[in-house]
């Protein structure tokens, strides 16, 4: 993007900052490159979300079936583990990081199941080879300077206070919130569309009777659809459509 908008100066570059704490040290990047090059026809649209006030809105509902977690390892690999040990302490569940790969998803959910049996909530590591307790210090640094934590309103859920980043002050020049006037811009969710159900574990995808009628991957109405890995989407690819209607 910073390419495009040094190679076009006579057009607006605007670039889409989204995801969690796993994409925005490039965007960070970004940013800072943007800066060192001069453009002024850069800006970024960011939408970053945080995982730890996530985690702590789930548990904190009235209605919370949670009881643990598996703690997404490329994110844990950028900020580190020391965010959910005082979850594990406020709300007594178990938190464990885990990698992606099938044995590192087993080994996840093993942990966890074991901890729920020992009635011991703790934070474990399952992913060491990529996950420090520390995180990528230089990346956080980083991220530190470039963003400043807000609150971010959550498809399905709704707001969730200090949960996203936008951009710092001394980078407000690059905010495209603040150079096109949109920040006010507000899109009204489908309706139809149960994700925030299905984000906090109330409903299984299938069990939403829009799932795979009117909201498929090409037609999503939320977030667990729209994204490529959300529960929605994995249902539908792996065309887990009749699970409940054998249960």
């Amino acid at each position: 993007a910073t390419r495009i908008a040094a190679d076009n100066p006579d057009k607006q570059v605007v670039f889409f900052g989204v995801g969690f704490e796993t994409t925005a040290p490039a965007n960070a990047m970004a940013v800072l490159h943007a800066q060192r090059l001069g453009l002024t026809n850069f800006s970024m649209l960011v939408s970053h979300v945080l995982v730890p006030p996530a985690i702590t809105a789930i548990l904190s509902s009235p209605t919370n079936r949670v009881q643990g977690f598996l703690a997404a390892g490329h994110v844990c690999s950028v900020m580190g583990t020391a965010e959910y040990q005082p979850l594990v302490e406020q709300f007594g569940v178990p938190i464990v990081v885990t990698g992606f790969e099938p044995l590192d998803l087993l080994e996840g959910v093993r942990q966890v199941v074991e901890l729920l049996e020992e009635g011991t909530p703790a934070l474990r590591n399952a992913y060491p080879r990529a996950v420090s307790a520390e995180g990528n210090v230089v990346a956080k640094q980083t991220l530190a300077d470039v963003f400043t934590v807000t609150d971010r309103q959550w498809r399905g859920i709704g707001m969730i206070p200090r949960s996203g980043w936008t951009l710092s002050p001394r980078y407000a020049d690059y905010d495209a919130e603040r150079r096109f006037g949109v920040g006010h811009l507000q899109v009204a969710e489908s309706a139809e569309c149960h994700s925030g159900e299905v984000l906090q574990g109330l409903l299984k995808p299938n069990e939403c009777p829009a799932f795979g009628r009117t909201c498929t991957p090409r037609t999503p109405l939320g977030a667990t659809m729209v994204s490529s890995e959300g529960a929605c989407a994995a249902y539908y690819q792996f065309r887990r459509l009749e699970t409940a209607a054998h249960a």
